[in-house]
């Protein structure tokens, strides 16, 4: 502390920077002072974020009831035919679920301790990799870790993909959503109307329900067909059947099979196999099965 040249008047200089002391507090300015650079989170960024929140989930809802999301197809528990397949974005993990160390008695690790273990780590990630670093080629722990991750699950995906693929092909199996496509798109092209699945169409009745060849059916087809012949999901009715093949056309079905029927010929591989004697007794009673002929 020293004396100025006015009198009465003191001083007091900070270290050697000769620095005069103020009296205004060491607060920083309000962000007030700086429009348009900054402003407070709370109340200010805080409702701007749920203001555009708030609008975003008015759009979706908007979205969903103008164009709502279709219902699926029934289930259908008898269809041996039926291929299951999760959503592409799924694939990766249901292929993991395939392999043997990850299902059956360790199913509990491939469903909760893998999928756990990943979003915990993408949880704690901000606090183990704590580098200032933000190029991904001088973060080589993390780059790698995320790299391998993606390859991983494209190879996953695409695995279970090509098994899919492989399995339609083994069975010669159409998936239900194609069929529907495609009758769909034949039906526009042919200028008639598009097939509706949710109403069941009027079978003819039954033709010669006393023949002895219902025996054979009964024991072997209604399992599949129905008990009234009516068929079941994609499992076409027997009833009417005549109307679409022939009589060769049906023996050479029910010798080799088609789609997800299986072969009921001697030495075709099937569980269940028929004389020509019977399949041509079964062949001869599905080509009466014709609307014409009620």
């Amino acid at each position: 502390m020293s004396e100025s040249y006015k009198a009465k008047e003191r001083v007091v200089y900070v270290g050697d920077s000769r620095v005069r002391k103020g009296n205004m507090p060491n607060v920083p300015a309000d962000y007030t002072s700086y429009p348009g650079k900054s402003e407070a989170f709370i109340p200010n960024f805080l409702l701007k974020e749920w203001m555009v929140g708030c609008v975003v989930l008015v759009g979706f809802l908007v979205l969903t009831m103008a164009h709502p999301a279709p219902l699926g197809y029934p289930a259908d528990p008898t269809n041996g035919a039926f291929i299951p397949m999760p959503d592409w974005y799924f694939l990766f993990i249901y292929q993991l679920l395939k392999y043997p160390y990850l299902s059956e008695n360790y199913v509990v690790l491939g469903t909760i301790g893998i999928p756990g273990i990943a979003f915990g780590a993408l949880l704690l990630a901000p606090f183990l990799d704590t580098g200032k670093e933000r190029r991904f080629y001088r973060r080589p722990i993390a780059s790698s870790l995320m790299i391998l991750s993606l390859i991983a699950c494209v190879y996953l995906t695409k695995v279970s993909w090509d098994h899919y693929t492989h399995e339609l092909e083994k069975t010669n199996t159409i998936p239900e959503h194609i069929e529907r496509e495609e009758k769909a798109r034949e039906a526009a092209m042919a200028g008639k109307e598009r097939p509706n699945y949710t109403k069941q169409p009027e079978l003819p009745a039954v033709v010669d329900a006393g023949d002895p060849a219902t025996s054979i059916i009964q024991a072997q087809c209604l399992s599949c067909h129905g008990t009234e012949y009516e068929g079941r999901g994609n499992i076409p009715p027997l009833r009417g059947v005549g109307d679409k093949y022939s009589k060769e056309e049906i023996a050479e079905i029910v010798t080799n099979g088609r789609g997800g029927m299986p072969a009921f010929g001697e030495g075709k591989g099937g569980n269940v196999e028929l004389s020509a004697e019977e399949i041509d007794q079964v062949a001869t009673w599905l080509a009466k099965q014709k609307a014409a002929a009620e």
